[in-house]
């Protein structure tokens, strides 16, 4: 789960997040992440917003997971529709 704390003087809209193994040589855009999964957010304040995403995959899924270091990406959009693009905003392993 990754979870991240947004704010904007206008208040977030919303937080796009795209996960990825390094080993893929991925390098999404701010593009390409307006299309991506939504994480669930809720407000903290009238500028704040924690905001939680989930990778849901099936166990086999999960068993086929490329080993190493995974990135995070996020495009955070304001109410304002200002936007904030994190190409690495988290990085974390897969191990078994």
């Amino acid at each position: 789960m990754y979870t991240v704390d947004v704010s904007d003087d206008s208040g977030i809209r919303d937080l796009k997040v795209l996960v990825w193994p390094a080993s893929s040589k991925l390098a999404p855009t701010e593009a390409e992440l307006r299309s991506a999964e939504g994480a669930k957010c809720q407000y903290t304040s009238d500028e704040t917003t924690r905001c939680a995403y989930t990778l849901k995959v099936t166990k086999r899924e999960a068993a086929e997971l490329a080993k190493g270091t995974w990135y995070v990406s996020a495009l955070a959009t304001a109410k304002d529709g200002d936007t904030t693009f994190v190409p690495r905003a988290a990085t974390f392993d897969v191990t078994r």
